[in-house]
């Protein structure tokens, strides 16, 4: 019992940090972004997570994950780490930031599905009911966040082929954490990914060239932090829980982005805003928690 405890307490923590990173990725997308294209800038987050990670591998000498492992290591590289990524960062270009939040978070939803679908997971009332509340926090939140209303029919397209592949990727990461080890999928996806992003090696050593420093950098900490550190200690808690449960909890990267936004940005969020993250937050407890263990009854209760 002692050891279970220790190893949820250690998946929630893990949870935790990629949360916080992720939702730190979308301050230092705006930076980068203002220099790099959506493929390059893709391209450049992988290989630095690729490099951070290869060589984290090596130094643990954990090797080759098992056959078994790389059906769902090469579905998930190319959709989460490859069309993803590049969708995304295309899609924001083309709408605001606002729209982007609200369709991207369709993706835990089509998670929550897909799980259920492929690999036989339940969809427990509380799950359902976390995700509801959740959800409508992400609509409060990208509302309040949205410019002037121009959203061109390709950015939302773009912004839905994201959540597609991100709630793909993740499903078929699942059964692949049962062969090898959350570094040893990460690695490997975040290498099918750049492989797959290779095509814009090009103009990423062309925008690297008269990029400014700032913009480079916030490229390298996408690279180490949210795709190497988050995507391990998210695959670590996605190994220990149901796909379902580990997609309602990236609701809570809205209401980080908010405090984030405010902190960094100096954007202060406003009351509808802050409305918002604060259901994000409450959907993302009700998805997580459990129910009460019953009661047995008081005359049944004996002393030795």
């Amino acid at each position: 019992m002692t050891n279970t405890r220790a190893t949820t307490r250690l998946a929630l923590a893990a949870a935790g940090v990629t949360i916080v990173l992720w939702a730190s990725a979308f301050v230092s997308i705006r930076s980068a972004g203002a220099a790099y294209s959506p493929g390059a800038l893709a391209l450049g987050r992988l290989l630095s997570g690729a490099l951070v990670l290869g060589a984290v591998l090596l130094i643990r000498r954990e090797g080759l994950p098992s056959r078994a492992a790389w059906r769902g290591i090469v579905v998930s590289g190319l959709l989460w780490f490859g069309v993803y990524m590049v969708a995304l960062n295309w899609g924001e270009r083309e709408v605001d930031a606002g729209t982007a939040a609200m369709i991207v978070n369709i993706g835990p939803i089509l998670i929550a599905l897909l799980g259920a679908r492929f690999l036989g997971e339940t969809l427990p009332p509380r799950l359902i009911a976390g995700m509801t509340v959740s959800f409508a926090g992400a609509i409060a939140v990208g509302l309040s966040m949205s410019g002037d209303g121009h959203s061109s029919v390709l950015g939302v397209l773009l912004c839905l082929l994201a959540a597609v592949a991100y709630a793909g990727g993740v499903v078929a990461q699942k059964p692949a954490l049962s062969h090898g080890s959350a570094l040893q999928i990460t690695t490997f996806g975040c290498l099918v990914g750049a492989v797959a992003c290779l095509p814009f090696a090009g103009q990423l050593v062309h925008e690297a060239s008269r990029a400014p420093l700032s913009a480079t950098l916030n490229m390298v900490y996408l690279g180490v932090f949210p795709t190497a550190l988050a995507f391990t200690t998210w695959a670590y808690a996605l190994a220990r829980t149901t796909a379902g449960r580990m997609g309602a909890t990236t609701y809570a990267v809205p209401a980080l982005v908010v405090v984030m936004a405010w902190l960094f940005l100096g954007e202060l969020p406003g009351l509808l805003t802050l409305a918002g993250g604060a259901l994000c937050l409450a959907g993302v407890a009700v998805s997580r928690s459990r129910p009460m263990p019953s009661k047995a009854p008081t005359e049944s209760v004996e002393t030795a």
